[in-house]
């Protein structure tokens, strides 16, 4: 991901009105019977947004004209700031070093991919956390916290100082953000409709690795 990605995040200011979220792919068949079939074609969802709805002047416009001028269009990807879902926790809470499990200790390795799991007591699902930010990142060891580690920010690889022992449970707490690039080259801009209050959809898209 790296060559064509840029670790340059979209204006924070914009994404805190962005529209989106998760997208699933399900492809559903209604029986004869009346009954239906129902088959999952991807096992992780893939973020999507659009960042039209962030656009409230004229500056914010032209903020946004020049991020996308960087990245040239769809080429490169980058870093985005889901306004909901950018903690190990809850959006009003604070990141807790016991936050979020990220492996299991069995005394010879050091390296934990971050990761976020959601669920209930019917289902889970693990997501791989790959751009963390670093100053954020709290780790700890069988429920103490640990200062001996490093975070690679462009992939959410954790490496402790020493292996933790076998069975020790590894958690982690921290901020994140989004893999993201344009899914447009084009951004078509009417400054009649957009004074009146139309703006351009500007979609966004995840990057998965």
């Amino acid at each position: 991901m790296s060559a064509s990605f840029h670790e340059v995040r979209f204006p924070l200011r914009l994404s805190l009105s962005v529209s989106g979220g998760p997208v699933r792919r399900t492809d559903i068949v209604n029986l004869s019977n009346g009954h239906e079939a129902r088959n999952q074609r991807w096992r992780d969802s893939r973020r999507s947004y659009d960042a039209g709805s962030a656009l409230r002047s004229v500056s914010d416009l032209y903020e946004l004209m020049g991020f996308f001028e960087a990245r040239g269009g769809q080429l490169y990807g980058f870093r985005f700031r889901d306004p909901v879902d950018f903690k190990s926790c809850g959006p009003l809470s604070q990141p807790d070093a016991g936050d979020q499990w990220i492996g299991t200790g069995d005394g010879a390795a050091n390296q934990f991919q971050l990761i976020k799991t959601y669920g209930d007591s019917a289902a889970s699902l693990a997501r791989a956390i790959t751009k963390p930010v670093a100053e954020s990142v709290k780790v700890s060891v069988n429920g103490n916290e640990v200062s001996g580690f490093s975070v690679d920010r462009t992939t959410g690889l954790v490496t402790l100082a020493s292996p933790p022992p076998s069975g020790a449970s590894v958690f982690a707490g921290y901020e994140f953000d989004v893999p993201v690039r344009f899914d447009i080259d084009r951004i078509d801009i009417n400054m009649k409709t957009f004074n009146a209050g139309s703006v351009p959809s500007i979609p966004l898209v995840e990057v998965k690795p």
